[in-house]
């Protein structure tokens, strides 16, 4: 059996009726396994001088070492090792005095050596913990098995099926760009105790990391281009048992919101599975997004099946006690600590400060009060009108073509009195169509508030001429009729008139 070819697995394989979720929490516990991979922004890959940027045309940044050709040695990217020891450092690991790569065999069509290297016995970081939040504030422990370092495999495209996998595919195109990338992998220890609330600790656990490294500037993080990938390991054991029950991995699931989704439903997989009598395989699962459900993928190996040994080709790292203080000294405020900081500073209550970090809005407002914004009128465009716009148009909040600079342009127009916040909408909407600065905007499109009182005036003297009903009550003393006057001119002017001004004027004709 190759690693491509799903295995028979008899029950576990049927279609079953996964088990309703408060059941399969009356019934098991659910145990954790989290391994997430990490890929590092370095200029060049773990073993060679090769570039690393994403999107070159296939094959165009390899050489003799990445391509495993005989006689190629590898030498290790001293950046990635630094990088390696401060996620360590910020994940509370220990780190190594002494660490070395291994060989990881396995049956690898992406890879060209036909082997990984990596590190397993002796990782540069291990025994560490972060604590993640949950959505209703509760802090929930993660212990850290190890970060250790290693290499990416190419990538594989499938081409003739209906799915882009390799089931039904008439042959496959595989692109080396990738092959050697500096990888991390962070390997969580068994995550217990979390009951009912398994799935949304997963998300947490990742979101938090994801928050972590984008911090320490290790990498970019992109779940959607591969450079975060999580593979979530699931088992069951019923109340009271101490053993692990058999589990299965869930492999690359590339977003946050699919990470809870494909552990709930593996928790009721597995579940129903048991339920029928039937065994679960220890195998890896495929997630599709299309109905959030998992599929059989290949049986999974020990690590015994790895066949580690020592590379023969590298030296052991020894990282100097004083290096590694020195990149301690480097870490940045942790994203949760600063996070506590700014949300004292913005003076917002812990409800509010979860609906913005929700919606990915923490660093957009915080770089568009720092270009000058007040952190109120901050807030409010990025977690209302643009929040809007973002879900409209089907992408991540920090993926509209607004910056926060220019956020806080159209703070400034408004708070100058040339927009009003209708006007500002439309100049934001056309900044988003790509229609230039702020001011531009609104230039171009003539949105700039009237304050000329001989256009008000006119407008005003209309729409008293209109209403003459309206001005008799204002004369009669009733003030607040103004205000249908005050809507007259808004609508004449295309929203454009001061509307403090107009009213102005409306109170001295109707004296």
């Amino acid at each position: 059996m190759t690693s491509s070819t799903p295995m028979d697995t008899g029950l576990d394989a049927r279609a079953v009726d996964p088990l309703a979720y408060d059941d399969v929490i009356e019934r098991v516990d659910p145990v954790l396994g989290m391994e997430v991979h990490v890929e590092l922004h370095t200029e060049t890959k773990m073993f060679c001088p090769c570039p690393t940027a994403f999107g070159a045309a296939p094959n165009t940044q390899v050489c003799a070492v990445c391509l495993g050709l005989p006689g190629a040695l590898p030498v290790v990217n001293r950046k990635a090792v630094e990088s390696a020891i401060r996620i360590g450092l910020a994940l509370n690991c220990s780190i190594a005095s002494w660490c070395q790569f291994a060989r990881k065999n396995y049956f690898y069509p992406d890879q060209p050596k036909n082997y990984q290297i990596s590190q397993y016995e002796e990782p540069i970081a291990f025994d560490g913990h972060l604590d993640v939040v949950l959505d209703d504030g509760e802090v929930f422990r993660v212990d850290i098995e190890r970060a250790h370092m290693e290499e990416d495999t190419g990538k594989l495209t499938h081409v003739g099926g209906a799915t882009g996998r390799i089931e039904g595919a008439t042959h496959s195109l595989i692109d080396y760009n990738r092959a050697g990338v500096p990888l991390i992998e962070i390997v969580s220890k068994p995550i217990e105790g979390a009951g009912a609330r398994a799935p949304e600790v997963a998300r947490a656990y990742v979101s938090a990391l994801r928050e972590l490294l984008r911090a320490l500037d290790v990498s970019d993080v992109r779940m959607d281009q591969g450079s975060l990938r999580c593979d979530a390991n699931v088992s069951l054991r019923p109340h009271g048992q101490q053993e692990f029950g058999t589990r299965t991995e869930t492999k690359n699931v590339n977003s946050l919101k699919s990470v809870e989704v494909a552990v709930r439903y593996e928790m009721r997989r597995q579940a129903a599975v048991l339920e029928a009598g039937g065994e679960i395989n220890m195998e890896t699962r495929h997630f599709q997004e299309s109905d959030g459900t998992t599929s059989p993928g290949r049986k999974k190996e020990t690590a015994d099946d790895y066949r580690y040994f020592p590379d023969p080709d590298l030296q052991p790292i020894e990282p100097a006690a004083e290096w590694i203080e020195q990149l301690r000294g480097t870490l940045p405020e942790l994203p949760w600590v600063r996070r506590a900081r700014i949300q004292q500073e913005w003076g917002v209550s812990d409800e509010v400060m979860r609906d913005i970090v929700n919606a990915g809005a923490v660093e957009l407002i915080t770089a568009t009060v720092d270009a000058g914004a007040s952190a109120e009128a901050a807030r409010s465009w990025w977690v209302s009108y643009l929040t809007q716009k973002a879900n409209t148009a089907g992408v991540a909040l920090d993926g509209l073509a607004i910056t926060p600079a220019q956020v806080a342009g159209v703070v400034a127009l408004v708070a100058d009195g040339k927009l009003n916040n209708k006007l500002a909408r439309e100049v934001v909407d056309g900044v988003l169509a790509g229609e230039g600065e702020p001011e531009a905007v609104m230039v171009a499109h003539g949105l700039e508030i009237v304050r000329d009182d001989s256009v008000l005036d006119k407008a005003v003297e209309e729409a008293l001429a209109a209403n003459p009903g309206i001005v008799d009550k204002i004369k009669g003393g009733k003030m607040q009729a103004a205000g249908a006057i005050v809507g007259a001119v808004m609508k004449a002017t295309k929203g454009q008139a001061d509307p403090a001004r107009v009213r102005e004027l409306i109170l001295e004709k109707c004296q």
